[in-house]
């Protein structure tokens, strides 16, 4: 049976300044809890028995069996799931970064948590394993994002920090677009590196634009409009890491 207490609890994680206070976070939904329990520390697992009877095996330091009603005034989606689980903070080190080996992804002031969610779930995609983002950008352990990124936070370790200080510091090329930039088709693209993604409606903020070193453009084909809506922050990053890859050779495992 769900305290009084424990649901308190619950409700406070959709909020980001009690994530950060007990340094946890919640996951709904059958998929986005089994991706994630191998991964994370599993405090508290609240489930339906239909659910529970179909695991094999459940790390969890404490386990609720709950009906629909129970789970209903607990979830912060608006059709509750047959299970939701609180996990805690992971604890990555931002010197695990190493953009002289591998590419990463650099987001300054991405606001919208889906637009995060998405762009995790694409580094995910195309073996980037860091993302390193401002301080200002959006939680990547919101529900938004969470539910956005599909369990891709398993595998890319997202890195709050000083953005300027931290790129300020990399000998490393750093890529960001820009529209007197050099197309991104055309240009040489490594292996390494930095891809910088800007603030969905300002874009790259000045600071952090007079560090990035290759400026690059996606070009668009509209051709009776000189000047189209500019892309969504996810969807530039996607084109960017998608060209990024097709000029690498694929890992073979």
């Amino acid at each position: 049976m769900l305290s009084k207490a424990k649901i308190k609890l619950i409700r406070r994680l959709e909020m980001k300044k009690y994530r950060d206070e007990y340094r946890m976070f919640i996951a709904e939904g059958n998929k986005l809890v089994s991706d994630m329990i191998p991964f994370f520390d599993c405090e508290w697992l609240i489930a339906k028995p239909s659910w529970i009877a179909m695991q094999e095996s459940l790390k969890a330091k404490e386990l609720t069996v709950a009906g629909e009603d129970e789970l209903r005034q607990v979830s912060l989606l608006k059709t509750p799931q047959d299970v939701l689980a609180v996990f805690r903070y992971p604890d990555y080190k931002l010197a695990e970064v190493d953009p002289s080996k591998e590419l990463v992804l650099a987001l300054d002031g991405i606001q919208d948590p889906g637009n995060l969610g998405t762009m995790i779930r694409l580094a995910d995609w195309f073996g980037i394993n860091h993302i390193v983002c401002s301080r200002d950008t959006a939680d990547a352990f919101g529900p938004k994002a969470m539910q956005a990124s599909m369990g891709a936070l398993r595998r890319v370790k997202v890195h709050y920090t000083q953005l300027e200080d931290f790129l300020k510091q990399q000998e490393t090329p750093l890529y960001g677009a820009f529209l007197d930039g050099k197309s991104l088709y055309d240009e040489p693209l490594t292996s390494h590196g930095i891809i910088v993604i800007g603030n969905e409606g300002n874009g790259i903020r000045p600071e952090v634009a007079s560090l990035v070193n290759k400026r690059i453009y996606i070009p668009h084909y509209q051709l009776k409009s000189p000047n189209p809506d500019s892309l969504n922050a996810a969807l530039a990053a996607a084109i960017i890491c998608a060209e990024f890859r097709r000029k690498q050779p694929v890992q073979k495992e």
